[in-house]
Order: structure tokens, then C-alpha cells, then sequence
């Protein structure tokens, strides 16, 4: 399993290539911003057609991150479903998927800003949750401490063998850590944005995702 192992509040955690955050002690899971159903949604309001093949591959990469670590304990980040809409529009193929997924798991579904409010689906929904030292929401507070959130989509951009790199990255600092999107239809933030650069340290560290997750100090505009 390619993950670059870190400490954070006192949790040892692993952040895996894949984007997802693993706690090996708590036997527990993190994925933020699914997003599932995008394609759905852009065409029920914008009338573009997207491959609607974008669920699909996230539930398969996040079975195979399932399968690799055996979490008993899951969390999404909120924003797991492009709007509520599209929630209840998933096939009947999906929606199953995820029931599969859930079975014999406690699943936690962190309420975000694309998806407030109850959804159709098995688990706990809430608006964050605390598990040991660690907080878990969709948005960071700015005056949080010991926070796991997404929403940001961060990525970061690196110099590497005479070429620019951009990946999505986990942003972590003394106070916060900020998940990458896990959704195959997601864009990303660049660390060096303004919104970023305000609410990270400035000894904050990017673990760039991938085959060989990477950690480098959080890209910031010069």
C-alpha cells in the first residue's frame, strides 16, 4: 500500500496515494469531496454531457482502499454527492455498491455544502464528528486545532527532474489537515491560492498524492 506515514494531534496516520487518509489504531478510513453523481448534475443543469463513468471509478477505488486496509470505521468528508439530486438520481447499480461497501462498517457521512441534510443512504450523518484527538468536518475553522476537513480540493504544484508536477495533496500543519478531493470529476486549488495561504502555517507540509506519495513544504507564491 503506497502511503507516506506522519503524525498529527498525537494519531499516526498513513496518507495513501490514492488521496485517502488511513489511521491504522482507529482501523478507520477518510475520503472527502466524492462527489458522486457529478455528471448527473452538470447535465441536469448546465444540459453538457459528461461520461457518466465518474462514480463508478471512485467506488472502485475506493473498494480497492477497502480491500487494502480492511477500515471497520468509515469517513466522508462531506460532499460525498454532487448535490442532493444527484444523490437520489445514482442508479440502482450504484446505490447498491455503496450498501455492499457499508456492510459490517460504521460509515460516517460528514454533511458539506453540496450536500447538507439527510440522503438516502445507511450511516451516521452529521455535521463533524470527534474520534480520539481529532475533529473531522467538511470546512475548516479558522481557529480549530487538531482538524481533519476537505473541501478545498488542494493540489500542489513541484519541480521535479526539469518538469512541473501538479497533484492533488493533503495540506497538513501543526493545526489542521486538509484532505484532497477523492472524486474522478474534481479539480483541485493550487496551495500557493490565497484562501489556502491565509489558513496553513507557514511551516505547513504537502503530501503530494500518487505512486509514490511525496512530501515537500506546502507550494506558496514567491
Amino acid at each position: 500500500m503506497n502511503s507516506h506515514d506522519f503524525s498529527f494531534a498525537g494519531a499516526s496516520l498513513k496518507a495513501l496515494g490514492s488521496g485517502a487518509l488511513w489511521w491504522p489504531d482507529e482501523a478507520l478510513l477518510c475520503v472527502s469531496d466524492l462527489h458522486l453523481g457529478k455528471s448527473e448534475r452538470v447535465a441536469r443543469r448546465s444540459g453538457q454531457s459528461l461520461p457518466p463513468y465518474e462514480t463508478r471509478d471512485t467506488l472502485n477505488r475506493l473498494s480497492a482502499d477497502l480491500a487494502a486496509t480492511n477500515a471497520r470505521v468509515v469517513i466522508c468528508l462531506g460532499d460525498s454527492f454532487d448535490d442532493l439530486a444527484a444523490a437520489s438520481a445514482l442508479p440502482e447499480e450504484e446505490r447498491l455498491w455503496i450498501t455492499r461497501l457499508q456492510a459490517g462498517r460504521r460509515w460516517i457521512w460528514i454533511e458539506g455544502n453540496h450536500d447538507p441534510g439527510p440522503i438516502g443512504f445507511g450511516g451516521d450523518h452529521v455535521q463533524d464528528t470527534v474520534i480520539g484527538p481529532l475533529t473531522f468536518r467538511h470546512i475548516s475553522h479558522p481557529a480549530a486545532t487538531a482538524e481533519v476537513s476537505g473541501h478545498y480540493h488542494p493540489k500542489a504544484h513541484v519541480q521535479a527532474r526539469g518538469r512541473r508536477i501538479s497533484r492533488p495533496a493533503f495540506l497538513c500543519d501543526d493545526s489542521r489537515l486538509i484532505l484532497p478531493a477523492f472524486g474522478t470529476y474534481t479539480g483541485g486549488l493550487r496551495s500557493d491560492d490565497a484562501a489556502l495561504a491565509r489558513l496553513m502555517d507557514p511551516k505547513a507540509l504537502a503530501i503530494l498524492t500518487g505512486p509514490v506519495p511525496t512530501c515537500v513544504p506546502m507550494p506558496r507564491q514567491k
